[in-house]
């Protein structure tokens, strides 16, 4: 007779190898996966310019990934990226209740894809809901080159709230923002500045990367 394990090992979502150990059976990357995008465990958190929990750190293979991602999305790869940050939430979250996760939209045609998986991802092993509660109320620039000042004035007033929350909602529905890239902040701080007028209370925000410090020095 075979061990149960045997038919519970899956495979990793980002290089298709067994998982093994703890990992298996679950959406996690495999060992060789993590360190060669250099993903902790728990992922990353910081409080500048708002709570936020990232997956890892926007450079070198996890940025080449996201990247290619985006031209051509899956939602193994998130699910992956994703499993450590879920577990983290969870742990951060035990007073917070279920919040709910809001996706940035886009204003393009082809919209970036990775927000909506990202959500995808954390609503099957946390037990939270999405809410599509923002929409754009312009289009903007694109912000690859822009620097800090000009990233805030791009973003300034270019979301508004589907809704405001009903009654009950105020207290025991409190909403996590959900980006691919956090780099200075401005557009996650625009759509929580647009649902916190609102009536909505914002936690923070939940990315699939951070752009390191460096990085983010240079655009300010």
């Amino acid at each position: 007779m075979f061990p149960l394990h045997w038919f519970l090992i899956s495979p990793c979502g980002l290089c298709g190898e067994p998982l093994q150990g703890s990992a298996a059976g679950g959406d996690a990357p495999c060992g060789a996966c993590r360190e060669r995008l250099s993903l902790p465990a728990a992922g990353l958190h910081g409080d500048d310019p708002l709570p936020w929990w990232s997956t890892g750190v926007y450079a070198g293979s996890l940025r080449e990934l996201l990247l290619h991602l985006r031209r051509r999305p899956r939602p193994e790869p998130v699910r992956a990226l994703a499993g450590g940050l879920a577990e983290t939430l969870r742990r951060s979250g035990e007073g917070w209740g279920q919040p709910l996760l809001v996706p940035i939209p886009s204003w393009k045609r082809q919209a970036n894809p990775l927000p909506g998986l990202l959500c995808g991802a954390l609503e099957r092993p946390g037990g939270l809901r999405r809410a599509a509660l923002l929409e754009r109320s312009r289009p903007v620039l694109g912000q690859h080159h822009l620097g800090r000042d000009l990233r805030i004035a791009n973003q300034a007033g270019a979301f508004r709230c589907r809704r405001p929350p009903e009654p009950g909602e105020r207290i025991r529905r409190p909403l996590l923002i959900v980006d691919d890239i956090l780099t200075t902040g401005a557009t996650v701080c625009s759509a929580a500045g647009a649902l916190r007028q609102a009536g909505w209370r914002v936690l923070g925000a939940v990315c699939l990367a951070r752009t390191p410090q460096g990085a983010r020095q240079a655009v300010l």
